[in-house]
């Protein structure tokens, strides 16, 4: 970023959730600080109301939202506080978060769905009332967390892998319905040593402030960017894109149990990985390349 040409958000109205410390509070004050004006949404009243007092001290714009992202009247209540604070809304960053650990085998019913009532279904109480409103002004940033235990899961946290991990299939979707209205939608996958962590030995970790990862969703956020339907990834300092990708894979006619057997090395080698972005239709194209294989009958 040139320093003499900084990326402002003036005019730019935010709503962050999970707001009030941590992650979600770096993202605030960062956007807020660019020039935003910021709604800064946590179930916690007392923190959400520090923030916003830190922003306005600072001579930046923030109102509080105390509503809970766990229902759908919540996720109706904190983009409703944005239109009637501040008249608009341009970027929706779904942060909020909890963790209810505990082996599958232990692992309660009610723990479940509590966390996929904060993050996934979360995501969509916030990001369902919001999105006609982005669409119809032609003009939208969404920006959605996942995690490592998403990607590649983790010891414990079932609940919250599966929800991170559903995330992500979200934001596909949101990104493709979006595309055509000016709305664009990126997961951002960040690490911080927060109150998310406790339990966790972080002695020996690198630096790992919030401030840290918060510049990756500040770009994500800004109208600037150029990316819509991907993932992010923001580490102690790495940033980096996290994808799927697929082997070339192997063509037949026809298999049998033993011929998968004898040819799975060669199918599951991924020495030149095929990747299928989700916009402008990676559905499609992932079709078209198994029915090219088909058509042609031979070996990609």
């Amino acid at each position: 970023m040139s320093e003499t040409h900084p990326l402002n958000f003036d005019g730019r109205v935010a709503v962050v959730t999970g707001a009030g410390r941590g992650l979600g509070r770096a993202y605030a004050e960062l956007l807020a600080s660019r020039g935003a004006r910021v709604v800064v949404n946590d179930c916690d009243a007392e923190p959400a109301d520090a923030v916003v007092r830190g922003i306005t001290a600072a001579g930046g714009h923030a109102v509080a939202s105390d509503a809970s992202v766990a229902t759908p009247e919540g996720g109706q209540a904190i983009i409703a506080a944005a239109v009637q604070a501040y008249g608009r809304l341009d970027i929706v960053i779904h942060n909020a978060g909890n963790v209810r650990r505990g082996s599958l085998r232990e692992l309660s019913y009610a723990d479940f769905e509590a966390v996929l009532d904060v993050h996934l279904r979360g995501a969509f109480h916030v990001v369902r009332p919001a999105f006609p409103m982005l669409c119809d002004a032609g003009y939208g940033r969404i920006v959605l967390t996942s995690s490592i235990g998403g990607l590649y899961g983790n010891v414990g946290v079932a609940n919250y892998a599966a929800a991170k991990a559903g995330l992500i299939g979200f934001n596909n979707v949101v990104a493709l319905e979006g595309a055509a209205a000016g709305v664009k939608c990126n997961v951002i996958v960040p690490a911080a040593v927060t109150r998310m962590a406790e339990g966790i030995d972080t002695s020996g970790y690198p630096p790992m402030e919030p401030e840290l990862a918060a510049p990756a969703v500040g770009w994500l956020a800004h109208e600037s960017c150029s990316v819509t339907g991907e993932v992010l990834i923001a580490l102690v300092g790495r940033i980096a894109r996290a994808a799927v990708v697929e082997s070339p894979g192997v063509y037949q006619p026809s298999w049998t149990i033993e011929q998968v057997g004898e040819r799975i090395e060669q199918i599951r080698d991924v020495h030149a990985p095929v990747i299928f972005p989700v916009v402008p239709d990676g559905h499609a194209d992932h079709i078209r390349y198994s029915f090219g294989m088909a058509t042609s009958e031979g070996e990609l």
